[in-house]
């Protein structure tokens, strides 16, 4: 089965779960982030990242500078360990693992979850990669993907018991836009998937495709 297919048949699951009239309320939250143009506004092909310095899923810190200076950085945003389309694409990268390391790349997950939370997605997901907690999405906001859910979407995480003022250790209920960035030796961007549709990924296979290219032309 595609990454493709799986993610079409966790969204069939979650719709089926959740019933048509909250399915509703997420897309709704959806079309009034996108009206926002805030994918627009994301760090974009050619520009150059900005310096982070964060938590991993064990309290060390983790340079991206470090990063980048043994070659090209996969950076990939994602909700939370509560998302099951964050999990699959973090096992879809798991599963790439090999590949990655052959190719001199490294690759980071990057929650505004706190660290002991980030520890559970890493165990549960068997995750063998940087799992870096951002806490008040600090960084994604320097990458343009931070956002605040509507107080209607707040609502609704209560009720299916995402609590994410526990889960991230602050009050501000923001997520980051799932997004995708690859960056080369020289910490510039030459991948940015970013679309404020979160059961859409790129499929991880794609993204070292792009990895592959920029390795061969450096």
């Amino acid at each position: 089965m595609s990454f493709q297919d799986e993610l079409a048949d966790i969204k069939q699951a979650v719709t089926e779960k959740r019933g048509a009239e909250m399915i509703a309320t997420y897309e709704r939250g959806i079309d009034a982030l996108r009206a926002t143009g805030i994918a627009n506004r994301a760090l974009a092909v050619g520009d150059a990242m900005p310096d982070f310095e964060l938590p991993n899923a064990r309290g060390h810190t983790i340079r991206s500078k470090d990063l980048v200076g043994r070659g090209p950085l996969i950076i990939t945003f994602y909700r939370g360990g509560w998302c099951p389309y964050c999990n699959l694409e973090l096992r879809a990268y798991q599963a790439q693992l090999d590949r990655i390391r052959a190719l001199g790349t490294s690759v980071v997950a990057i929650s505004p979850e706190q660290p002991d939370q980030s520890l559970s997605t890493a165990e549960r997901n068997e995750l063998a990669f940087e799992v870096l907690s951002d806490h008040g999405n600090a960084v994604a906001r320097r990458f343009g993907l931070a956002f605040r859910l509507s107080d209607e979407l707040i609502e609704t995480f209560r009720r299916n018991g995402n609590d994410l003022e526990q889960r991230n250790g602050d009050g501000s209920w923001e997520l980051p836009i799932p997004g995708t960035v690859v960056i080369d030796r020289h910490s510039r961007v030459v991948l940015a998937d970013v679309d404020p549709d979160y059961t859409k990924r790129q499929d991880p296979v794609d993204v070292l495709n792009v990895v592959q290219h920029s390795v061969e032309k450096a």
